[in-house]
């Protein structure tokens, strides 16, 4: 399944009037109270006569979700760790605060809310900011409703691997991490047969330079000092000890179907050039722009189609330099893990991920030190035996990744 189309759109003159103008499309946004959903909303709001916010998903910031949903007109919001009564009650006060009449959108609470927003049938494009795995679900109900989906919560391909990817028509995902939108563009510049490797880029996090010995010492306060980008914990943790990158990569074998043995990680601290694709003719093509969140974003949400003035270009005008370095995997192994994990079963990844998710936990609440984060996903994931775990068994459900992530994270939790 390649996730995004393998040609642009012309600029001839006999493009189509749909190119020409492009629709105005309808957005459910899952997580919009996260990073990634209120940068949406931004660009949302910026680009009226493309976008319109119709639905809306969060978890328990209910005051949050109902301010966008008053500032939007969402006809639906969800929210998964609140009561019906809680979030009509939000709304109340955020119509009250911006003086306008109390909307009353349908409401969806629970567990189910965000599946029930991904699938909104007011909607034809979802934007899944979520973090983690529990991001499946929306997922599949976004791309079973039959919607275009911008996703920005990699987990839920990884651990869904071929669910997703049977879930999928050709062309409805549409990567928004800033890496897998760069060769999405990138890989316009050519054939299938034609990509010799994918070059995936990282800035290095926090502790770039640094030897394991090192990092034995970190705390919590300086793995969330990210030098680039801003992040919720959980993603901001996993840049640091490189499981982000590693995640990326295998997100771009299932977006792109390219095999992971021509997959590469290359240190870019700078984080202009965000990813890059070599061809085998020996040129590359590189995607370059300031790192704002904003752009792959809204070129997730109009694809293919571009926003004028989604995010701030570079300043060709000053002189700059851009660095590349190969990336210590001996001191960040997470990406050489998970490749490892990938290829050995399709519920593999899926521990990996939990296992993570534990370790992050287990780290910021200090009971275990840094690399021992990744030193757990290694020691679970190869304690991880498919055939041994009940209710996993040969075939890939949504259950057997379910039982397969519980083994993870009591396997994980019984090592501190």
């Amino acid at each position: 399944m390649a996730a995004v189309s393998s040609s642009a759109p012309s600029a001839s003159s006999g493009a189509s009037a749909e190119d020409a103008v492009p629709a105005r499309r309808r957005v459910a946004l899952v997580g919009s109270t996260g990073s990634i959903g209120t940068q949406g909303l931004e660009v949302i709001a910026g680009a009226p006569e493309r976008f319109a916010a119709v639905a809306l998903a969060a978890g328990a910031n209910v005051e949050l979700l109902a301010e966008q949903a008053v500032a939007t007109g969402a006809e639906a919001v969800g929210a998964a760790a609140a009561t019906e009564e809680q979030v009509r009650a939000a709304l109340a006060s955020a119509a009250e605060r911006a003086g306008v009449d109390v909307p009353s959108p349908e409401v969806f609470v629970g567990p189910e809310a965000a599946e029930r927003i991904a699938g909104w049938p007011g909607a034809d494009t979802v934007l899944n900011g979520m973090t983690g795995s529990i991001g499946l679900r929306p997922t599949l109900a976004a791309l079973h409703a039959g919607h275009r989906l911008a996703l920005a919560n990699k987990e839920s391909l990884i651990v869904g691997g071929a669910l997703v990817k049977q879930a999928a028509a050709p062309g409805q995902i549409v990567p928004v991490d800033s890496e897998h939108s760069a060769l999405a563009q990138a890989l316009l510049g050519g054939t299938p047969a034609e990509v010799r490797r994918l070059v995936v880029t990282a800035s290095g996090g926090p502790f770039r330079g640094r030897t394991r010995a090192e990092l034995e010492d970190v705390t919590p306060a300086e793995a969330l000092a990210h030098p680039t980008w801003d992040m919720g914990r959980v993603v901001t943790t996993n840049s640091a000890s490189m499981v982000n990158k590693a995640l990326e990569v295998i997100e771009a074998h299932l977006l792109f179907d390219v095999p992971l043995e021509k997959i590469d990680v290359v240190v870019h601290p700078q984080s202009v050039v965000h990813s890059m694709v070599e061809f085998v003719d020996g040129s590359t093509l590189a995607q370059a722009s300031p790192p704002d969140m904003r752009l792959p974003i809204a070129l997730g949400m109009g694809w293919p189609h571009r926003v004028p003035g989604a995010a701030p270009g570079c300043d060709w005008t000053q002189a700059t330099s851009w660095t590349f370095e190969p990336l210590d995997e001996e001191t960040f192994p997470a990406v050489a893990a998970a490749k490892a994990a990938a290829a050995a079963s399709p519920t593999h990844m899926a521990v990996f991920n939990a296992a993570n998710e534990e370790a992050v936990d287990a780290f910021h609440d200090g009971l275990i030190s840094f690399p021992a984060i990744v030193d757990t996903v290694r020691a679970v994931v190869d304690s991880y035996d498919p055939a041994a775990v009940p209710g996993v068994g040969e075939e890939l459900t949504v259950e057997s990744v379910l039982a397969a992530e519980a083994w993870a994270r009591e396997a994980a939790r019984g090592r501190w």
